[in-house]
């Protein structure tokens, strides 16, 4: 059991000591603001897209096993959004919160945190692009949908709305750099060698660049605000919706690193993206930066836990 526990920290410590780095950099003034916002958007625009770009195209095809895991996963994904979603728009008091509470406990790092997060639990990647085709794509258009229906304490999705989030939608990197790479996953064609090149050292940024640019932008005084919200979303992302998709999952026969990417998928802290987006699009910011620092805080715990939890269930 004392294996099992120590595993567990190996795997997250890694990870979270990059993020910590990140922070305390920022404290002494090495990082600025200027940085997080720049080191943001050359993640999200070129360096996430550049990864996702070569990962999905050295996928060679879609075993069968990999599409039962895919249906399973795109399914988990949007079970997770509705069960979030639904019961927030129908009984939270504060209708304002609806939009940002929703997207910060449904919306995980999967896109930013997941291959890190793989590769340090499994040493390998093999399942990053499987958890990003089932669950980015369902973050992104339904994050727009959420936030245009909740803005203000309850829009509604009109004709301009309606063409903003399409365009939204159809102008999002990480969804375009997986669409770059599909032609060659369905053909089997390999990217030209000097282009992998550039895209290897590109998405090769992604990860260690993205975990000091989430420590350095913390805003913990954002998190106690609103503390009663921000730790029930917390609660809901890190615990109740592993607690949902893992069991079904473990009876149907996913074990080791499928079953990991899947706490992955789910067990993840809220996306960095969710902030950006509830900020611009008229719902509570504070209250989504509040739940991005928070679940990426706890989730040290929760993601120790549930590995020790699986590794003692000998599952992975």
């Amino acid at each position: 059991m004392w294996n099992d526990f120590m595993f567990s920290v190996g795997a997250i410590l890694p990870v979270f000591g990059v993020m910590v780095l990140g922070f305390l950099l920022r404290r002494r003034g090495f990082l600025t603001q200027g940085f997080c916002q720049t080191g943001n958007r050359l993640v999200f625009n070129l360096c996430l897209p550049a990864m996702l770009l070569r990962q999905i195209a050295s996928m060679g095809g879609v075993r069968a096993a990999d599409g039962g895991f895919l249906l399973y996963a795109f399914a988990a994904t949007l079970a997770g959004v509705l069960a979030v979603w639904l019961p927030a728009h129908f009984f939270m008091k504060d209708k304002t919160q609806v939009g940002a509470f929703a997207q910060g406990a449904f919306r995980g790092n999967t896109a930013l945190l997941g291959a890190a997060l793989l590769q340090s639990i499994c040493g390998s990647q093999a399942y990053a692009p499987l958890i990003i085709l089932a669950a980015v794509p369902v973050y992104n258009v339904l994050s727009v949908v959420v936030l245009s229906l909740e803005a203000g304490g309850g829009g509604t999705l009109d004709r301009t709305r309606v063409l903003g989030a399409l365009k939204q939608v159809a102008r999002n990197p990480i969804l375009l750099g997986i669409l770059a790479g599909m032609p060659f996953a369905l053909t089997g064609r390999s990217i030209p060698l000097p282009a992998d090149k550039v895209l290897s050292m590109l998405g090769g940024l992604a990860s260690p660049l993205s975990l000091l640019v989430i420590g350095a932008g913390f805003r913990w005084q954002a998190a106690l605000e609103k503390r009663r919200t921000t730790l029930l979303a917390a609660l809901v992302k890190l615990v109740l919706l592993p607690a949902a998709a893992l069991p079904p999952a473990a009876a149907l026969g996913f074990r080791g690193e499928a079953l990991v990417a899947l706490l992955v998928m789910s067990g993840t802290p809220s996306a960095v993206s969710s902030y950006i987006m509830a900020e611009n699009m008229g719902n509570d910011g504070v209250l989504a930066n509040g739940i991005v620092a928070v679940t990426t805080l706890l989730s040290a715990v929760t993601l120790t836990g549930w590995i020790f939890l699986l590794r003692t269930l000998q599952l992975i």
